[in-house]
């Protein structure tokens, strides 16, 4: 096995980089303009809403789902890389003179990583806040939250809208994935968000259609205290939503994403899909490096063969076989069939052992 040039490894990571950043920028000005049309379609009867304002939400989106697409465009612009290569005879050469496989993939490979780790480190963490803006936005104009979600470490509030006002609910902890509430405080205005009475009980369970609040204490101004043992006050609020409420794995950076996830554990509420986006974010850099692999498997085997066409149908295959075949793992996590960290690593690491098994198929044959 020969010494490979410095200045040939230069230029085969030239060469990946520049179709990555081509089929990059293809993929993106697609995703751009479609979302940019579907915002424009939902805001067709809003006058209140500009073109300016659109632009600027679709624009803080496109982090993250660049995020997204980012091993796909590892796959496509590796196959991109090698079939180019392949093409101008450059490939066939470099392999004549004893290079070997993994020789001319290291550029590719290590270019993918570092890659992967710069979106980990930093560009992630500026795509969260981008989308948290969004998000923020995305209330502002075309939701009416009415039931918002607040944690700290130590105590819990929920802010619950109804027909006749406003109740904003705090409690000490929560069990049960908060459907048990326990040390709550219930403040409670009327449509004019004037004060209107307090609610005291040692807990508080979330049933269909009411809050079940036991040993009670209700005051309110200009009137006495009044003690009970059971009341049942209702609301339209579901397990669902109150989960829901609590901030999306995608607006927290991939630093931030530990300490939120243990001050909802601490809170008594899961932190499984926060900590699912976590390992996913971690194992970013692996699955760089599985697309590099796979895009060398489908183009070396391809070309190779004279069928130039399975480039294409192979790599889109693949693409859309590892999309639903992540989706499915991260379901059987997130329902407990599986562990949380293997759901997040197991696409990673079977495209990883995929592609090196047939690289190494490859290189034999």
């Amino acid at each position: 096995m020969i010494q490979v040039p410095g200045t040939l490894s230069l230029y085969l990571g030239k060469q990946f980089l520049k179709y990555v950043g081509v089929i990059f920028a293809i993929l993106m000005t697609i995703v751009f303009l479609g979302d940019f049309i579907e915002a424009l379609r939902r805001t067709a009867d809003r006058d209140d809403i500009t073109i300016m304002i659109l632009l600027e939400m679709v624009t803080l989106r496109m982090p993250t789902l660049a995020m997204k697409l980012l091993p796909f465009v590892t796959l496509f612009g590796g196959m991109l890389t090698f079939f180019r290569l392949s093409k101008t005879s450059e490939l066939p050469v470099i392999r004549a003179s004893g290079v070997s496989v993994w020789q001319f993939l290291f550029p590719s490979l290590f270019i993918a990583f570092a890659i992967g780790m710069l979106v980990l480190t930093v560009i992630n963490p500026i795509a969260a806040a981008m989308q948290a803006q969004n998000d923020r936005m995305e209330a502002k104009y075309f939701e009416t939250r009415s039931n918002l979600l607040t944690l700290s470490t130590n105590d819990l509030w929920l802010r619950q809208v109804d027909k006749d006002g406003l109740s904003v609910i705090h409690a000490r902890g929560a069990v049960n994935q908060g459907i048990d509430l326990t040390e709550v405080i219930i403040f409670q205005y009327d449509v004019n968000d004037i004060f209107t009475g307090r609610i005291d009980a040692s807990q508080a369970t979330l049933r269909p259609g009411f809050w079940d609040l036991t040993n009670v204490v209700i005051t309110g101004p200009d009137r006495p205290a009044e003690r009970r043992d059971r009341l049942e006050l209702p609301t339209s609020l579901t397990i669902l939503q109150i989960q829901e409420s609590f901030a999306s794995p995608a607006t927290l950076s991939f630093w931030d994403l530990p300490g939120f996830i243990e001050t909802l554990e601490l809170a008594g509420f899961s932190g499984d899909r926060h900590r699912l986006h976590w390992y996913s974010l971690m194992a970013g850099p692996v699955l760089m490096l599985a697309m590099v692999l796979v895009a060398a498997t489908f183009s070396l085997r391809s070309l190779r063969q004279g069928r130039t066409v399975l480039l294409v149908l192979g790599g889109i295959a693949t693409g859309f076989v590892f999309y639903f075949m992540t989706d499915i793992i991260y379901a059987l996590g997130l329902s407990g069939n599986l562990p949380i960290i293997l759901s997040a690593w197991i696409p990673a690491v079977a495209i990883t052992l995929f592609g090196l098994a047939m690289m190494f198929h490859l290189e034999d044959g």
